[in-house]
């Protein structure tokens, strides 16, 4: 246990402890970053006569209220720290208790009492979670590579190895890439006595069937995100660290900054990337919304060599493919922050996911109106029935990851491939989510957000672009916009305060107006990436793209055809940028998941 907890001691080098229970069938270890209550807050906590033992990973907000609470109802609190709020509702409540919990976290508490572990995840799946069972012991932790301390042996699961492929990087919420390793999805909660897991969900994004709200005046619903956001952000601003800002030239991390700016008495610091890509780089923007904002801007340059140079460190880290080396970048910005002192960040993911910013969703939008038989009809799969007949409708975002599967999929070998001819990608995940409770009835747009909410939000941008890439460098990354108060006014909004005249995200446009320069106020979405990696002119980059894939890493999946991979590499000089597009995220996918087995022994 001591070995595992020192393993993921990026996640919290301020401290690394371990509980072991008297009779030895349970173990806890936490690796501590401090941020609220630097001196007493080391874990595991215990409660007052030692039944329950908790550790946690992320924070909770908004808990000196609770704890008040706790306290005027008896409960003695051994620390100052926010973490021990969830300890003594758990006391109180149960599994209820995580209802009342605020933030982006993981935690698990041993309940000797019960003789039994209870582990929950936040709503959104800002903080990881995974758990094995290996020689009969139960194993939990915030990352996979901690059980490689643990005896476990990791190894692929190719199940999620073709779900993957078939369908660009997506598969049901509780798998992984690792054979009898699973996540537990967000908003979720479990309980096990060692051999025996029971999982139960807490919470969802329960966007309403019927919007009974369509004829509210517009201009409440903006006063009413107003306020969720200020509020969101002003509690992420509790620390007792210096709390900074990540900001792009994008409508989400400006808002965030300038909610920030307005709730703080100091000047914010602001860091952005820039990379030696013009078409890439939005220092300049980004820059001007420093200013308005009245914020210290901080300028992080990256060269296409830091990208080479930190691309296996990254994946390490991900413990997952990337399609683009975006993720390297945030795991340098992350690495200058850290460096210059800074442990917690105020981030802007998740606006595309519940304002609706994707120019897919913009699609689903123009299809469900008057206009629709204008819109071209989609290309024929079979991937894409089962969606279809259960929702009667396709989201774009579907029909893109398809498109990129099938790409993945006509460069894995035949046998890998027919031994998974009867499986339908699609339809399992299906199965994995609610679709009559939350799905069936609504918009195609709320449809279209739903299904991005459950899949690539948790699996690739909250932990590729997020946490795995902050905590690398023991840096906390805050989600204002993720707070479930202000996702629930979201979710409740009229479609035309997510799009309005073909403008994504309206109605964060208009509660943040005050504090967006023109330029972002005006700008459509533009997707986060680094300059393809397929680029000859990102020579290192690309250079280890080629070498990775025409070596003998290609072969450790033991999925792919090296004649069908090597012609398309062949290809790539010749490529023009429509089908560069198509092609970088594909080979970069295929080179990270060849690397993610070399790092693990797989």
């Amino acid at each position: 246990m001591t070995r595992a907890t020192w393993r993921l001691r990026h996640r919290g080098p301020d401290a690394q402890n371990v509980w072991v229970a008297g009779d030895r069938c349970a173990a806890l270890g936490h690796a501590r970053l401090s941020i609220i209550d630097l001196t007493t807050g080391d874990q595991p906590i215990a409660n007052e006569d030692g039944t329950l033992q908790i550790v946690v990973n992320g924070e909770f907000y908004d808990f000196e209220r609770i704890r008040d609470a706790l306290t005027r109802d008896g409960h003695v609190f051994r620390t100052r720290s926010d973490s021990e709020i969830a300890l003594h509702l758990y006391e109180d409540h149960g599994a209820r208790a995580v209802s009342s919990l605020r933030g982006e976290f993981a935690f698990a508490i041993w309940d000797e009492r019960e003789r039994r572990l209870f582990a929950a995840r936040d709503r959104f799946g800002i903080k990881p979670l995974y758990y094995t069972i290996h020689d009969g012991i139960f194993y939990l932790a915030s990352e996979v590579k901690a059980f490689l301390e643990l005896g476990v042996r990791l190894r692929w699961d190719r199940e999620t190895l073709f779900d993957t492929h078939r369908l660009f990087m997506v598969h049901p919420p509780a798998r992984t890439l690792f054979a009898g390793v699973y996540q537990l999805p967000p908003g979720h909660y479990l309980f096990t006595d060692g051999q025996n897991v029971r999982v139960s969900e807490y919470w969802d994004w329960d966007i309403p069937a019927h919007d009974d709200m369509e004829s509210a005046d517009p201009r409440e619903w903006i006063e009413r995100l107003e306020g969720a956001m200020t509020e969101a952000v002003r509690l992420r601003l509790r620390a007792d660290v210096p709390v900074a800002c990540y900001l792009s030239g994008g409508v989400d991390s400006s808002a965030v900054l300038g909610f920030a700016s307005r709730c703080s008495p100091n000047p914010i610091r602001a860091y952005t990337l820039s990379f030696d890509h013009a078409d890439y780089d939005e220092a300049e923007i980004a820059e001007e919304t420093a200013r308005l904002s009245g914020a210290e801007f901080c300028r992080i340059d990256i060269r296409s060599e830091d990208l080479a140079d930190h691309f296996a460190d990254t994946i390490y880290y991900a413990e997952r493919p990337i399609g683009n080396a975006h993720s390297v970048a945030k795991y340098l910005l992350s690495r200058q922050v850290r460096d210059a002192g800074v442990k917690v960040v105020l981030t802007g993911e998740g606006g595309d996911e519940i304002f609706a910013g994707y120019p897919e969703v913009r699609r689903d939008l123009a299809r469900s109106s008057a206009v629709r038989e204008h819109q071209p009809p989609r290309q024929p799969s079979a991937v894409l029935d089962s969606l279809e007949r259960a929702l009667g409708y396709v989201p774009s975002n579907i029909e893109v990851w398809d498109r990129f599967g099938a790409g993945l999929i006509g460069l894995v070998d035949a046998d890998f491939l027919s031994s998974f001819a009867s499986r339908d990608t699609l339809q399992l995940l299906l199965e994995s989510l609610n679709v009559e409770r939350q799905m069936a009835g609504r918009h195609p747009v709320n449809q279209s957000l739903y299904l991005f909410g459950k899949t690539m939000l948790p699996n690739y941008i909250l932990s590729n672009l997020g946490d795995r890439m902050e905590m690398a460098h023991s840096v906390e990354g805050r989600l204002p916009i993720l707070d479930h108060h202000v996702a629930e006014v979201a979710a409740r909004m009229p479609i035309a305060m997510k799009i309005n005249g073909g403008v994504e995200k309206y109605a964060l446009r208009e509660a943040a107006r005050s504090t967006l320069t023109a330029t972002v106020y005006q700008r459509r979405k533009q997707t986060f990436l680094s300059p393809p990696s397929t680029l000859q002119r990102e020579k290192r980059l690309y250079t280890l793209l080629q070498d990775t894939l025409r070596g003998a890493a290609l072969d450790g999946p033991g999925i792919y055809d090296r004649a069908k991979v090597t012609s398309a590499l062949d290809e790539l000089p010749a490529m023009d940028s429509q089908r560069r597009a198509y092609a970088d995220p594909l080979m970069t996918w295929m080179a990270s998941l060849c690397l993610l087995g070399q790092q693990f022994g797989l």
